[in-house]
């Protein structure tokens, strides 16, 4: 089973999630990282769950056009969209404290 590490607010959370989870899915239905994952509309149009992956990034597949539209040079600091992840191997992701205005136009 993956092991996440979310770090938030100067505290790091870990769990344990089933192969092939999307984190987004999970704390919608009151399952770890809820509550600790901030997040909004689930589909790559808010923005709000972007995390910075620091480490198994080379585990994850490659950024799709949502990713690449709303993270924009973001992507080249190590974020992603949490809700586009499904996850298969251990990661270890920050969030910021304060969500960041979006980096790029919203998909419309």
């Amino acid at each position: 089973m993956p092991k996440v590490t979310l770090h938030r607010d100067g505290h790091a959370y870990e769990g344990e999630v089933a192969e092939n989870t999307n984190l987004v899915v999970k704390a919608g239905i009151k399952q770890f990282p809820f509550p600790y994952l901030r997040y909004g509309c689930g589909m790559g149009k808010c923005g709000k769950c972007a995390c910075r992956v620091l480490k198994g990034a080379e585990q994850l597949p490659e950024p799709g056009w949502k990713e690449k539209k709303r993270l924009g040079d973001g992507l080249h600091e190590g974020y992603r969209l949490i809700c586009q992840l499904w996850i298969n191997h251990d990661i270890e992701l920050e969030q910021d404290k304060i969500p960041s205005e979006p980096l790029a136009p919203a998909v419309a």
